[in-house]
């Protein structure tokens, strides 16, 4: 039906950057929603950032002012641009859509996750 497929995680030093893609292909009709989330070990996964179609953001908390969401609905691709990342920050990113695959029919969908690891 629908894939999504995230790349550009790795090792960064603390203070350092990576940015996160993530493309959506196959049975698409249009995309609501996309968003980030990760899950550490013995964590439950959480919400990093979302946005809209419309361009509407949100963050969690504790990356606020660092992390920055944002999607290119002509590509079905939604970027995430870390900045200072810290050694908490270490997490298995995955990447979220709320796709219409089938109008009206919609569901989320996940990636298969991209680790994310920050440490000197």
């Amino acid at each position: 039906q629908v894939q999504l497929v995230e790349s550009g995680g790795g090792l960064v030093q603390p203070g350092g950057s990576l940015r996160l893609s993530c493309v959506a292909s196959g049975s698409i009709f249009s995309i609501r929603a996309m968003g980030w989330y990760r899950q550490s070990p013995g964590k439950q996964r959480e919400l990093v950032a979302g946005t809209t179609s419309g361009g509407t953001t949100n963050y969690a908390d504790s990356v606020k002012g660092r992390f920055t969401i944002s999607r290119d609905n002509a590509k079905n691709t939604v970027y995430l641009q870390m900045n200072s990342l810290k050694p908490e920050d270490t997490a298995v990113y995955y990447c979220n859509a709320d796709v219409i695959y089938s109008y009206p029919l919609a569901r989320g969908f996940w990636g298969q996750g991209i680790q994310v690891t920050v440490s000197s």
